[in-house]
């Protein structure tokens, strides 16, 4: 199944690829974490890229795309 989704700006891809070399496998949650902590404090704008970089984690971390990633 191909999955779009949006990325901001190459940052995104940047971010996602931190937080894997320094979480490894748990890299999806801290994604996840700091997305939550963004909403209780009311920042919508971060809460949204930090939810970004969670679902291109996943799919970076997804045995379906080895084949597509360059």
């Amino acid at each position: 199944m191909y999955e779009n989704f949006y990325l901001e700006d190459r940052q995104a891809v940047f971010d996602a690829a931190d937080l894997i070399a320094e979480f490894g496998a748990h890299a999806g949650m801290e994604a996840a974490a700091r997305a939550s902590r963004s909403r209780e404090k009311g920042n919508v704008v971060h809460f949204c890229r930090w939810r970004q970089i969670e679902r291109l984690v996943d799919w970076m971390d997804s045995a379906e795309n080895e084949a597509t990633r360059h």
